[in-house]
């Protein structure tokens, strides 16, 4: 969890005990008008746990300030433009978020990326896709709308086929090895990839094993316009706009490419995990 994200839940969590108090009621009170257990409520203020929209709406009309609602809601958007939880985003299925990932794309002219074990969205083939899908659902228990979310992230591609965009990406070369999908799916994973380099809007870098990096790869990140970063962990997605951040980030990404290959280089590394899977 981000310390900026925990930093924004105890503020809000603050704000929510000030509301009580106002009220003049105790935990306890505040628990049984709202139907929970007094536990919910210590949570909730303490930062220990990320209120809902449904939650404020409860704890303004139960503190008889039903106006200071709209203050809290804003509080919790602010707080989720940090750290927005895969399964809240997956709630409406994968073709809500696909669409949306799609609007950020066309609106940046400029996005480098960084991917340490999967290949990037915008490079998947459907097959490829379908199987990562389909375990994001059942990992995280969201509805499995595989096929729309497929046609939509297939749909984000255009993108990459559109003039006055610039898609600077860098993998590492376990992203050629792990499987996220059947053998033969991976072959034709590996083909895409082989024939990205010929397109004016893509530069494809791949960072081979054994040689010595300065940073380890500990997540997938990909800075838009160089004024904003969305990295992934395993339960939520970062966004981090403060400028010291994507200044990190953008000196993460000149690392991790500086000893990343291109080219010839970057093909026969292609060509070598394509070969692993035959002889599989």
């Amino acid at each position: 969890m981000s310390t900026d994200f925990q930093q924004a839940r105890v503020v809000l969590g603050a704000r929510l005990r000030e509301l009580r108090t106002e009220a003049g009621l105790t935990v306890r009170q505040l628990a049984e008008r709202c139907g929970w257990a007094p536990s919910k409520v210590s949570k909730l203020e303490n930062g220990r746990q990320t209120a809902t929209l449904g939650d404020l709406d409860s704890w303004a009309r139960e503190t008889g300030q039903p106006a200071n609602a709209d203050e809290l809601k804003g509080r919790l958007r602010g707080l989720e433009t940090r750290q927005r939880s895969w399964r809240r985003q997956l709630a409406a299925g994968h073709r809500v978020v696909q669409e949306l990932n799609a609007v950020q794309e066309q609106q940046a002219r400029n996005i480098r990326l960084f991917e340490p074990a999967i290949v990037p969205g915008l490079f998947q083939t459907p097959a490829y896709a379908r199987s990562v899908l389909t375990d994001v659902s059942e990992r995280h228990g969201t509805p499995r709308d595989i096929e729309d979310g497929v046609r939509a992230r297939m749909k984000r591609q255009e993108t990459l086929y559109q003039p006055g965009h610039l898609v600077q990406a860098v993998i590492w070369e376990a992203a050629l090895h792990t499987l996220r999908c059947s053998p033969a799916a991976m072959v034709a994973q590996l083909d895409r990839l082989a024939g990205l380099p010929g397109m004016d809007t893509i530069t494809l870098g791949i960072i081979p094993f054994g040689v010595r990096m300065r940073v380890s790869p500990k997540h997938g990140f990909w800075v838009m316009n160089g004024s904003l970063v969305i990295a992934d962990t395993w339960n939520a997605e970062l966004w981090l706009d403060a400028a010291d951040d994507v200044a990190l980030y953008l000196k993460l990404w000149d690392e991790l490419n500086s000893v990343a290959v291109y080219g010839q280089h970057a093909q026969r590394l292609i060509a070598r995990a394509r070969a692993a899977l035959d002889l599989a």
